[in-house]
Formats: C-alpha cells, structure tokens, sequence
C-alpha cells in the first residue's frame, strides 16, 4: 500500500481542528466512512500547489479510498518514476487531460475516451485502454492543470484520456465548473478507475463520499450566523475591482 496518509489519530489526543487524513475541517470530515479499494490500476494525483483547498477540495479523499494510490504537490517533476518513488514505464500509464477535446464531440456515448498525439479518438479504444498500471489525475483549476500538464513533458509518453460524464458534477451550484463535463477530482478518479476495472462500485462508492461531504458542507454552512466568504471560484468573470456578488446559496 503506497497511501502514507495517516488514518487514525491516538484515542488519548485532544481531538484537532482538523482531520489529519484528508486535512479538512473536522465539520467537514466523511474519513469514518472511507473504506479502501483494492484497486488494481494504481492512481497517481498530482496536485497544484495553489490547489490546496481544505473546503471543496477532492484530491485527498479520493486518494485515501485506494490501496494503490499516490498524491504528490508540486508543479513538476523529471519524470513518472521521480513522482512514483519507484520505477515505471509511462507508457502503461495514463493521464487524464481534458484540454480542447470533448468526449461527446469525439466519441458520443463514451464514458473513457484515449487520444493520440493530435487529440483525436483513436480507433482501437479497447487495446489503447487494456494492460494500463495506472492513471494520472491532475489536480487544480483548469489554468492550473494546463500548466502541470505543459510542466511535465513526460506525460505525453503516456495514454491521454478523457471523460464523457453521463450527468454533471455534484458540485452543482457549490463550487462553479467550468464546463459541463468538468469533474472533481474524486468524481473523475472512481469514473475512470471504475471503467477501467470494470467495476462500476468503484465509481458509486466515490460518488457517496463525495455527496457525503457535500451534505456536511451545506449543513456547516447553515448553521453560520453569517455568510462565509465568497470562494473564488465564485468570482464572475470578466469584472474589474468593483463589488462583488455573494456566492450562489446552496
């Protein structure tokens, strides 16, 4: 098992602001509902650094939900096996990059889709997708994992892929995505580990914790006496310095 994120905290401690495994509020925390996945492609996350957000964010949950996973913060590293901590071959990995390219534009109806070098569906889905040893997920705003995915020439040795989600984000009104096939991150990793595998579970058991979080946010969030500051993902775009408007209510 390769996730060294700590799981348990002493039973003598004084319990802590936050959760030690997955480092949100404590409000905030579903890890008592985590149970590991004994997945058989590994999945790897790399994380903008600027993406560290303790609130909303996916990354660190969906990595605990695996016994094969690995979450690595930074902007880049010389290659697969130096983020690894171990040796392998990119080229029975793949990496998760949206960029320009839709699914439904490119292959309608399909949850996984590999690319080639150009961006276009390859023709044989089934042999691109098969003998993989891992998925790469970049973690970060669209800008952000722009630049992990350019930061990083060695992920062009490996499989692109994209997702075509057959419904939207669970984010909804939340935290605003920036297109309609856009995901977090514990959404996309247990669609793509679940299609892969052929496991289906993977992904709906990714989906309840992540809609379990969602609830503990709302009902944290009600029980304020005041409005919380605005997310800046809630920020209208296109704007000046003028006032801004209050994020959506939930």
């Amino acid at each position: 098992m390769s996730n060294d994120i700590p799981s348990e905290v002493p039973p003598d401690a004084e319990a802590p602001a936050e959760c030690l495994s997955c480092l949100k509020p404590a409000e905030l925390c579903v890890c008592d509902g985590v149970t590991p996945i004994d997945n058989r492609i590994a999945l790897l996350v790399l994380q903008h650094p600027q993406e560290q957000d303790k609130t909303l964010g996916t990354a660190r949950l969906a990595a605990l939900h695996f016994t094969r996973s690995d979450m690595r913060i930074g902007l880049s590293w010389p290659s697969l096996a130096k983020a690894l901590g171990r040796p392998a071959d990119p080229r029975r990995w793949a990496v998760l990059y949206l960029g320009s390219a839709k699914a439904a534009d490119l292959a309608p109806g399909a949850e996984v889709v590999a690319l080639d070098a150009k961006g276009a569906a390859l023709a044989d889905q089934a042999t691109a997708l098969a003998h993989l040893d891992g998925v790469i997920v970049l973690d970060g705003t669209w800008s952000q994992a722009k630049a992990l995915w350019w930061r990083n020439a060695w992920l062009l040795k490996c499989q692109r892929v994209i997702l075509g989600p057959k419904r939207p984000s669970r984010y909804g009104r939340v935290r605003t995505e920036p297109r309609s096939d856009s995901l977090s991150t514990i959404e996309a990793a247990g669609l793509l580990l679940g299609r892969l595998e052929g496991r289906p579970e993977i992904a709906e058991t990714l989906d309840a914790t992540f809609q379990r979080m969602l609830d503990a946010f709302r009902a944290a969030r009600a029980g304020q006496s005041r409005p919380p500051r605005p997310d800046r993902r809630f920020r209208p775009q296109g704007r000046g310095r003028g006032r801004r408007r209050p994020p959506p209510s939930v």
